[in-house]
């Protein structure tokens, strides 16, 4: 079986394919503080019922890079692949420095162009929320990062001294009558504005009409207020990404 890990700076996300079927899915916390011995018996405890035969990572969390690929490697005794702009990705990465474009985003772009025709615009809804633009070309040209919405309800809390913290839910109406109302419109509906109007930017810029995919936590949740509906919701899109990078970078796999 591959194990595909996702390191967010929130969570790891840990998926299972078997001959490219996605079998099961399992999440840890993105913990900087763990050791590698640690992680090794994580791994060992979650995977003990698993023939992991193979591995690719996907990190945006340096501190953890090193350390849980070798606890990987050490408890699988694999090579596990690690996902970054210098190995093969079937696509072109046409920003200003590749280098710099986090692994999640080149999964993502790569799930894009390999699974959808045309020009693609990801949507992201995690820690941040991201958008990852690919031409008709298959080229990454790039994209848009702006403040997820649990990070939007975090700086709210942290940075003012009378607004509540509060839970993440539906926006009844724009015009809040009170403090929780408020930001949810604020948070939510100014979310799903956002997401409205820069899809229509960037197709602008792109010179082409694109299809819209979304994928994270919650596309679901933004979805109701939006005046141009998603065409496809992936939540598994960019452990799909990862399970194409490592079959095009794994010697043993026929692609």
């Amino acid at each position: 079986m591959l194990l595909s890990a996702d390191i967010g700076n929130t969570n790891i996300t840990l998926a299972l394919f078997d001959n490219d079927k996605y079998v099961n899915e399992f999440r840890l916390a993105s913990d900087r503080d763990l050791s590698k011995e640690e992680y090794e018996i994580l791994l060992k405890s979650l995977f003990k019922d698993y023939l992991i035969e193979g591995c690719v990572i996907a990190s945006v969390v340096e501190e953890l890079n090193v350390k849980f690929k070798r606890a990987v490697d050490c408890v699988f005794n694999i090579n596990s692949v690690f996902v970054d702009s210098t190995i093969n990705l079937g696509i072109k990465i046409a920003t200003d420095n590749p280098t710099e474009v986090g692994a999640d985003r080149l999964a993502n772009a790569v799930a894009a162009s390999k699974i959808y025709t045309g020009a693609v615009i990801v949507i992201d809804f995690g820690t941040a929320t991201s958008f990852d633009i690919i031409n008709s070309k298959s080229e990454f040209l790039g994209g848009v990062i702006a403040p997820g919405i649990n990070t939007q309800m975090k700086c709210l809390k942290s940075s003012t001294s009378k607004l509540p913290k509060i839970e993440v839910s539906i926006s009844n109406s724009a015009i809040g009558h009170n403090t929780t109302d408020a930001i949810l419109s604020g948070v939510i509906r100014g979310t799903a504005c956002m997401v409205d109007g820069l899809i229509e930017q960037c197709e602008k810029e792109l010179g082409e009409k694109a299809t819209i995919v979304a994928t994270g936590g919650y596309c679901g949740l933004i979805a109701n207020y939006l005046k141009r509906p998603f065409d496809y919701v992936n939540p598994i899109l960019t452990l799909e990404g990862l399970k194409l990078i490592y079959n095009m970078n794994n010697k043993k796999v026929k692609v």
